[in-house]
């Protein structure tokens, strides 16, 4: 699709949604000047969250959960595709998916690349919605799944319309890293009107701000290990522990910690102070290695992850 084809698109659904709220405002007035509305009205029940059931143990208690990311077609869709359902069959209890975008201010060489050779391969934010969409139907994934992305894609792609098209197709919750908190609301209400959640990061510079950030979170909370971008570290000195402290005073939304991690023994020592770990640039570096054949190197590695984080509960 050209962009003229794509802005076409957008202002055909622009007209259309004004259209329909032209045309419930009409109904609404014809319906006040008829008499008082029916006070008996029942109100709609909120979505819950599916979030939640990634920290759930079967007995309603708190559990540790392991978070795998991917870019979504990198180097294809049809790769993500396969790999999706092979890492919940290795143990993930919730997925983030990397919409390619061409700054990913927060990502290291290792997910740019990434990002590059999804856009290079023509991956459309379109194709993501398609993607989770063919996920949850055609693949049956119940496990939720979370997009990672920027706050440019939202905007081009127009705030209401994402947040819908992301509910319509089966999409938990949306990251935002560029995004500040001071900033939250304009995101977080059109995602939320369709019962998705903005995830809320919270940095070690976050300091004085972690209650604050933590006192409105939704879905979970992610918690950043280290300054600086996505990628390996050799160790990780930051006080996770004391920060999980702080967020665990505000709110007991669940905390999971992630840039950094690589290793089992790394997971396990995050997850034992938070409620689960994330690891993005390993398995992505793993996709960039064996390309279309990564799905059994993926597989182990994420098996061996989130064994260790399960050893936990």
């Amino acid at each position: 699709m050209t962009d003229n084809n794509v802005d076409q698109k957008y202002f055909d659904d622009a007209y259309t949604r004004a259209a329909a709220t032209e045309a419930r405002l009409f109904a609404d007035n014809d319906h006040d000047a008829q008499g008082p509305q029916d006070s008996q009205q029942q109100p709609v029940a909120p979505r819950t969250s599916r979030i939640a059931q990634a920290f759930t143990a079967p007995d309603g208690s708190r559990r540790k959960a392991f978070i795998p990311f991917v870019t979504i077609g990198d180097p294809s869709i049809a790769l993500t595709e396969k790999l999706v359902p092979a890492m919940i069959d290795a143990g993930a209890d919730l997925i983030e998916l990397g919409v390619p975008f061409s700054d990913p201010t927060a990502e290291g060489p290792v997910i740019q690349e990434a990002s590059n050779r999804a856009l290079s391969a023509g991956t459309t934010t379109d194709d993501a919605f398609a993607l989770v969409e063919r996920l949850r139907g055609e693949h049956k994934i119940e496990t939720p799944m979370v997009f990672m992305t920027y706050s440019n894609v939202l905007y081009s792609y127009g705030l209401e319309r994402f947040a819908r098209r992301a509910a319509e197709v089966g999409l938990d919750g949306v990251i935002l890293p560029d995004v500040p908190h001071e900033e939250k609301p304009e995101f977080d209400e059109p995602l939320a009107a369709e019962g998705l959640d903005l995830v809320s990061l919270i940095a070690p510079t976050s300091h004085e701000r972690i209650r604050s950030i933590a006192s409105d979170a939704k879905g979970f909370i992610y918690c950043v290990s280290s300054l600086g971008v996505t990628g390996v570290r050799k160790e990780i000195t930051s006080d996770v522990a004391g920060m999980v402290r702080e967020v665990r005073a505000a709110t007991d939304v669940p905390a999971a910690i992630g840039f950094g991690i690589s290793t089992p023994e790394q997971a396990a020592k995050m997850a034992a102070d938070s409620d689960g770990a994330i690891v993005g640039s390993a398995i992505v570096r793993m996709v960039g290695k064996y390309g279309e054949d990564a799905v059994p190197y993926v597989t182990d590695y994420v098996r061996s992850l989130a064994e260790a984080v399960h050893g936990l509960n």
